[in-house]
Order: structure tokens, then sequence, then C-alpha cells
């Protein structure tokens, strides 16, 4: 284990790429956990004397329709998009890797109803299913992060199937089964530890994936509701005055540009660096 840890830092390391996405998602989490101290003014804070006042010393991204500082709410908007993004990606990553463990270790009929199933659920595009239900069910930040979880863990099921049906064949494996030891210490203690590395993958590309439908959602009116701070919807105020106040949409659309590439480049990375036949 030492050896393959090693092996991977140095490959990851070496990956200028991947450093720049670690880079960036290790400054989104400090300005996420520092927004009270790195934000200028409270995200809510109204100043009637600048309403859409451009860039400027006072405000260095400058204000939206109601005079709200938008640096201080791009920093905030950080926290948000975020926690939506872990706390969705959490529960897709928990619910897949029950699904996949269980239809990769006992095949058969558990198998095909659970591969079925996850077939039925890729039939519906995902981001209209979760449209439909945040119609249905009320727009807020909770549910918004329970509806994206529950509906983007088909994937996840996929990888971790199949790395079950690689990994139960092996020696150490069928040494444990005639050992006696139970079905859950087999899935748990010896296949799902040396199955994680697809899932560490998928998780930290579904993170930007899950930021980019809150995003849209908020920016849809059916998300992160106001006056809480959310890169969607400071994108729909740039919406309805992108021909006075450009801030408002180059500014949180910089912001979801980053944070995305930043994940994408940061899973790349670690692929890379765990996939076997790319070491040298």
């Amino acid at each position: 284990m030492v050896a393959i840890t090693g092996e991977f830092t140095r490959r990851f390391v070496k990956n200028k790429i991947a450093v720049a996405g670690l880079v960036v998602v290790i400054f989104l989490f400090v300005v996420a956990l520092a927004a009270p101290y790195l934000a200028p003014y409270p995200p809510d804070e109204i100043h009637t004397s600048s309403i859409l006042a451009p860039p400027s010393r006072a405000h260095l991204m400058g204000t939206d329709i109601l005079g709200r500082d938008v640096l201080s709410r791009v920093i905030y908007g950080a926290g948000v998009s975020l926690s939506v993004g872990f706390v969705a990606v959490g529960i897709s990553i928990a619910i897949g890797m029950l699904l996949g463990a269980l239809s990769g270790y006992y095949r058969g009929p558990v198998d095909s109803i659970i591969m079925r199933f996850v077939d039925v659920m890729l039939c519906f595009p995902s981001f209209f299913l979760i449209l439909a239900v945040i119609a249905l069910i009320g727009p807020s930040i909770w549910n918004i992060m329970i509806v994206i979880g529950v509906t983007s863990w088909m994937g996840v099921t996929r990888l971790v199937r199949a790395e079950f049906l690689s990994i139960r064949e092996r020696d150490f494996v069928q040494a444990a089964v005639s050992q006696g030891a139970s079905d859950a210490r087999i899935i748990f203690l010896h296949i799902l530890p040396n199955s994680m590395a697809p899932v560490l993958v998928a998780a930290t590309l579904g993170v930007a994936a899950a930021v980019l439908i809150e995003s849209s959602l908020s920016f849809l009116g059916i998300g992160v509701q106001p006056p809480d701070p959310s890169w969607g919807n400071i994108l729909t105020e740039g919406k309805d005055n992108i021909e006075i106040a450009w801030w408002l949409s180059v500014f949180p659309g910089l912001a979801i540009l980053i944070t995305v590439l930043g994940y994408n480049l940061l899973g790349e990375g670690i692929r890379d660096s765990l996939d076997p036949r790319l070491r040298r």
C-alpha cells in the first residue's frame, strides 16, 4: 500500500495540470471557509447610492440591482456551490457504491434487477428529471442537494459493479471465502477498499457536475433562492441587465468556469496517476 501510494504521489506531482487543478480546489476551499473574513461587505448589505455601480476601488466587482457588493456575493456563493456539490456527490456515491457492490458481488438475479433499474434511470435526461422533482417538492438548498444526489448515482453503480466483478475472482477474495468469512466482511473489508480508485475519480468529477447543475437551477430561478447568494442567481440578474451591467455576468461566470475546470483537471490527474497502463 505504501509503495502504491508513493507511486501515485510521484506521478501526480509530475502532472502539472493535475497539480494546477488541486491548487484551484484548495483555493476554493479556503475562500469558502474564510468567506466572512475575505468578503469586504456582508452579502446582503444594500448600498442605495451604488446601484449597478461598475467595478471600482470600493466595489472590485461592482454592485447588483440592489446595490449589493458582487465580490462579497461571489465569495459567499463559493460556499453554497461547494456545499451542494459535496453533499450531492456524497449521496450519489453512497447509493452507487451500495448498489454496485450488491450487483457485482451477488450477480445472478440481484445483478439483473439492479442493472435493469439503472437502465431505466438512464432513460430519463438527468437535468429534466431534476427540474421536474424540484418543481414538485419546491426549491431549497437541501432539496437541491438531495435531488441531485439521488438522480446521479448510476455511473458510480456501473463503475463499482465492474470492479467487484473483477476483484471477486482474485485469490485473496477466494481465500477469504474458503475461510468462511461472511459476505459483509468480504464486501466491506476485502473488495470495496480495492475498488475505490474509480470511485474517487467519479466523485471529483461529480462535484464539478453538481456545481454546474446547481448554478443552472439557480439561474432558472428554482435553485438557491434570494437573498442567499449563489453564482447562478447572480447570473440571472446579469441576464436581465447584460447591456448595462456586464460584471454581473462575467464574474460569477468566471467563478463557475474556474471551479468546474479545477475539479475536472484534478479528476483527470487522479485518473492518470492511478492508471497502471500509464506507469513507467
